[in-house]
């Protein structure tokens, strides 16, 4: 279990009062403080926001594709056989 900070800080922010009435209600609703229901609320939104930036969505035809390149990859090209060969060769005398 993760230990908690035993520092805190201080974040502030304007809401408009019907906002913070729905908030409020809210909070009260799950038996919390506003403050502990706005913070835990902006964890959550924040993790959810980070989770989606290294999740990679992709239609199926172009999962398809990604798949069909996978196992069945176009031949090298000569340029990339002579790129093969130069870093073979350098990896070899770097030894």
């Amino acid at each position: 279990m993760p230990q908690k900070p035993s520092r805190t800080a201080r974040i502030e922010g304007r809401i408009a009062p019907d906002a913070l009435l729905i908030v409020k209600r809210a909070a009260e609703l799950q038996g919390r403080s506003v403050s502990d229901f706005v913070i835990d609320s902006a964890l959550t939104m924040a993790q959810k926001a980070i989770e989606e930036t290294h999740i990679v969505r992709l239609a199926v035809e172009d999962q398809r594709g990604i798949a069909e390149s996978i196992l069945h990859p176009p031949p090298l090209t000569a340029s990339m056989e002579r790129a093969i060969g130069r870093y073979k060769r350098l990896i070899k005398t770097s030894r």
